[in-house]
């Protein structure tokens, strides 16, 4: 979870990001470039932030970032196939593995005894910020006007993708929970000795 080599491609993921940032801009996209300038400091955000998250996140987080900003860049969402779905699933995945971390860090331990409500707590963080997610795609289609949302079964599928998403990040995070309080406690018993 916290090999150093997850930083370094995050690194390199961040070099790929500002690079797409500055092709949008040279096309003239400059509502894609402003999205993807987003999604570099958002990800720039939680790599600065080190020692906050295991690696792997970082790492995580940056791909995501990188799928939504080729997407954007090359209109892959637009297109026929499962990519706007794949990329829903994946994004909240990884922001609600990351922001689970962050947000509920100070009460890991409470969780670690309560695996069901932890479950529930990170699958319906998830959830919350796909929703706001969609939320966020229409009302960038009624300000910029432009139609970001196809229709009303484009959003309820892109809900069903995040939920999937937030509910693997659960998963996930309660394992790296796990390795992570124990980890901890490992170091706190050989220190107390």
């Amino acid at each position: 979870m916290n090999w150093k080599g997850f930083r370094v491609i995050a690194w390199f993921g961040q070099a790929l990001l500002a690079i797409f940032v500055i092709v949008a801009a040279v096309q003239g996209k400059w509502s894609n470039a402003l999205g993807l300038a987003f999604f570099l400091i958002a990800s720039f955000v939680f790599v600065v932030r080190d020692d906050k998250l295991p690696t792997l996140f970082d790492f995580l987080f940056v791909l995501a970032a990188l799928l939504n900003a080729t997407g954007w860049v090359w209109n892959l969402f637009g297109m026929p196939g499962p990519y706007d779905e794949i990329v829903h699933a994946y994004t909240t995945f990884a922001i609600t593995l990351a922001l689970s971390f962050l947000v509920y860090s100070s009460m890991l331990n409470i969780f670690r005894n309560h695996t069901l409500l932890y479950l529930v707590t990170i699958t319906s963080f998830g959830i919350a910020i796909g929703a706001l997610w969609e939320v966020t795609e229409w009302s960038a289609g009624k300000i910029l006007n432009t139609q970001v949302i196809e229709s009303l079964d484009d959003t309820i599928i892109d809900l069903i993708m995040d939920s999937l998403g937030a509910g693997l990040a659960a998963l996930i995070s309660l394992w790296a929970l796990q390795k992570w309080t124990s980890r901890k406690a490992n170091n706190s018993q050989t220190e107390t000795y």
